[in-house]
């Protein structure tokens, strides 16, 4: 009901990236509809200004488990209007540990609301919470929107020491343009990522410990190309949407079978072809045996040995961001980057690639030959009438202050 500015939709979801994509996706779906608040409740930011956007009411709330149930416990979100609760990857959020927040969460909304659970796969866990929070629930299964006919799989038999000298030759030799790089844990992401790019890989890795804006900048550095790898944990990969992503690669399996299949479901999508590589260790036997079961085929295997030396030089993001410290807050648009970067920049239109804008930065990728020029003329020219810092990722920061005409 417009009329009334009470939460009466929640969606929940396990990461803020896949609570930023849903809510980006229903203002997208909304905006026929006139004075609809969608509201985006997350930890890793500053609660305060989160006050004040709930003081001034919002029909939809789309959040995490922990600050949701931070606000709920403060007093600062009601749930008594309640008419829709959406539990988004609910499987991932009781693998995270969330249970004893959904129950609370849960608790608090009105019995007469209706419950929709999303799930990648289905354990007895999620049927155990289906029958809890449901009554006669309708089971809907979505076939998957990838052909595993396009994914070429193999298993590379290594020495668990040789890994990271194995993805390097993998990289190496496929040359994918885009691949993510699967790890199990967190500090193994940092390891893959860091060493990668000490071998001249464009290489980022998400995972929990990064803040907020780190998160934007690794998803956008990704998304826009210029950066060729990213390394995730199964965790932080959820609710990232990568179209035309060339490679998976599995550092190392996951025990879940279910979980290989979401992971290399990633690649080989619209009709493209697809890489799902994996290291396979002498004590992964088991693992094999039940992704192979799970598939009900043998998955090919290899030995590194058979992978071509790669003859040139290691794999160099086509793109290079630039990161504007200015955006929505400053009434900074796409259209006002491109216009300064084209006009009196003089950046070719097709150097520009994409650019992400988010409230206080933006970052717009331009082609790796004219990412210099286009920073010294950015910097040395107003936008919306004022200077904004302005960096490379590959770079220092060059400073600007309000009057000079020059770096």
């Amino acid at each position: 009901v417009v009329s009334c500015f009470s939460v009466q939709g929640l969606v929940l979801c396990p990461t803020r990236e896949l609570a930023d994509q849903v809510g980006k996706e229903l203002r997208r779906l909304a905006r026929c509809i006139d004075n609809i608040k969608i509201l985006t409740l997350c930890g890793g930011v500053p609660i305060g200004p989160q006050f004040g956007s709930l003081e001034h009411g919002a029909h939809i709330v789309v959040g995490t488990p922990g600050r949701i149930l931070d606000h709920l416990q403060r007093g600062s979100l009601d749930l008594k209007a309640l008419r829709m609760l959406v539990l988004d990857e609910a499987d991932r959020m009781l693998d995270m540990g969330f249970q004893e927040d959904l129950a609370a969460i849960i608790a608090a909304a009105p019995s007469n609301r209706q419950t929709l659970l999303f799930s990648a796969t289905y354990p007895e866990s999620i049927a155990a919470m289906s029958a809890t929070v449901q009554h006669q629930p309708v089971t809907v299964k979505v076939e998957s929107v990838h052909d595993g006919q396009q994914i070429q799989q193999c298993f590379y038999v290594v020495d668990r020491e040789k890994r990271l000298a194995a993805v390097a030759r993998m990289l190496g030799h496929y040359r994918p343009e885009s691949t993510l790089i699967f790890c199990n844990t967190k500090k193994e992401c940092r390891e893959v990522a860091d060493a990668l790019t000490e071998r001249g890989f464009s290489a980022l890795a998400i995972h929990g410990d990064l803040e907020q804006r780190e998160r934007d900048q690794v998803l956008a550095r990704f998304a826009n190309k210029s950066a060729s790898v990213l390394v995730a944990t199964d965790v932080a990969a959820r609710g990232i949407d990568i179209k035309e992503l060339t490679a998976v690669i599995n550092y190392e399996l996951t025990r879940d079978p279910q979980v290989h299949i979401h992971r290399i479901g990633r690649t080989g999508r619209a009709g493209e072809q697809g890489l799902a590589l994996s290291l396979v260790t002498a004590a992964d036997n088991r693992r094999v045996a039940a992704i192979e079961d799970y598939l009900g085929e043998t998955v090919p295997r290899a030995e590194l040995d058979t992978l071509a030396m790669p003859t040139t030089a290691s794999l160099e993001a086509p793109m290079v961001t630039l990161c504007i410290d200015g955006g929505r807050k400053n009434k900074v648009r796409p259209g006002d980057i491109l216009g300064a970067l084209t006009g009196e920049a003089g950046i070719a239109a097709s150097e520009v690639g994409k650019i992400n804008v988010f409230d206080f930065h933006t970052y717009v990728a331009i082609r790796r030959a004219s990412a210099n020029l286009a920073l010294a003329r950015l910097s040395a020219n107003k936008i919306k009438g004022r200077f904004f810092e302005i960096r490379s990722f590959s770079s220092k920061f060059l400073r600007r202050t309000e009057g000079v005409g020059r770096v």
